[in-house]
């Protein structure tokens, strides 16, 4: 069991890597290929958007595949798509790299979350979650500073080594992971989009997820554009950047590892109201703070909070329906990347439009807001505070 979390860390560490790398190097990207500002998102945006379209249709379909193949494939397929970035000779070449590492990423990270409960006790599977969480935010901590130092010798680096260390994992996802073939009752002929009716009709399950698209949409629109802001305002550069966003993402860690402390003291409801409250405040000052230190102090205690708010609304959704894991998780990731595409396309307009972070950072309150709000009426946090093993089942 032990090696099985360990390598679903490693995955999402080298996945989330990947994921994070463009914010830090937007400023060498947008002067190498001459791109203006409001277009520089895409650059992320494009990684995104190849996420978000293809994890709908791999989720419905790893439902009633071997969860090892899929995710071995996928893992080839994205260790392929991201040394052929550290090619690209322009925007759209770029653009086309990174969507088909969307796509590839879709195949690959849903696959994790929708094994877990396959893979380990019912008593392990919101410390095994909280672990693999941490390795999502060890990309922002380490992943991303180490990608920006290499990228200081050469923008391109980063890309081969993130690369080859993806082929590396592949093989030890060949070798350690059991095969996870689908039961009878899985294996239909059913259209792919009927998996997703049992969540579009439930209003519970359709306000959830609109909550979990304007929390993600904030979130990203801001995070997109941090290695940018604090070079303008500040004058860093791309590894100094790659520091703050090291202390940023240590930050996701202390939120990761503490939310199961932290929920079981407050519970679920409490937890995410206040959590998003204080967000919301952290946003509105962020852009006004005078220095640095203090910059990297506000938004450390932001990525608190988000570590310990994001696997919960992972868990609280995957709990909708336990026998759609995959089709769920692929959508809550497919929303999640649809959402860092229209956030942090947003956040290269208003910021381009108003000359700063200031806008970026009302935005990002205002979908916190919204999203709290879809939340709450969504009745999934008070359901499932009264449920002690935290499942809310909607009929299929």
């Amino acid at each position: 069991m032990i090696k099985l979390t360990a390598l679903f860390f490693v995955i999402m560490f080298v996945i989330g890597t990947d994921t994070f790398l463009i914010s830090p190097l937007i400023p060498t990207l947008q002067n190498l290929f001459h791109i203006p500002t409001e277009y520089s998102g895409w650059m992320v945006g494009s990684y995104a958007l190849g996420y978000a379209i293809f994890a709908l249709i791999a989720g419905p379909l790893s439902d009633g595949w071997d969860r090892k193949k899929v995710m071995l494939s996928g893992m080839v397929c994205f260790s392929v798509s991201t040394m052929l970035c550290g090619f690209a000779t322009g925007f759209w070449s770029m653009f086309f790299f990174r969507f088909l590492a969307g796509v590839s990423a879709a195949f690959t990270a849903p696959q994790v979350w929708a094994s877990i409960p396959a893979l380990f006790p019912t008593s392990k599977i919101a410390k095994v979650s909280g672990i693999v969480m941490a390795g999502l935010a060890a990309s922002q901590a380490f992943g991303i500073p180490i990608g920006s130092l290499l990228a200081s010798a050469h923008w391109y680096y980063p890309f081969f080594i993130i690369g080859a260390c993806a082929l590396l994992v592949a093989v030890f996802i060949y070798y350690a992971l059991p095969e996870m073939k689908p039961n009878q009752g899985q294996k239909t002929k059913t259209p792919i989009f009927s998996r997703y009716i049992p969540l579009l009709n439930s209003r519970m399950a359709r306000r959830a997820f609109l909550a979990h698209f304007l929390f993600q949409c904030g979130f990203f629109a801001a995070f997109s554009f941090i290695g940018k802001w604090v070079t303008d305002r500040f004058h860093l550069s791309i590894d100094q950047a790659g520091y703050v966003m090291f202390f940023l993402g240590l930050g996701n860690i202390v939120g990761s590892f503490g939310g199961a402390y932290v929920i079981k003291k407050l519970n679920r409801f409490n937890t995410l109201v206040v959590g998003f409250l204080v967000s919301i405040v952290c946003f509105i000052v962020l852009p006004h703070l005078p220095s640095v230190a203090a910059f990297e102090s506000v938004y450390f205690f932001i990525f608190v909070n988000m570590g310990i708010a994001f696997p919960l609304i992972l868990r609280m959704l995957n709990s909708l329906n336990p026998t759609i894991r995959g089709t769920i998780s692929s959508l809550a990731n497919s929303i999640m990347y649809a959402a860092t595409t229209l956030g942090s396309w947003i956040a290269g307009l208003i910021y381009a439009t108003f000359n700063g972070f200031s806008a970026v950072g009302m935005f990002t309150a205002i979908c916190f807001a919204g999203s709290l709000l879809s939340f709450i009426f969504s009745g999934i946090l008070t359901s499932q505070s009264e449920n002690k093993e935290g499942v809310c089942v909607i009929n299929a």
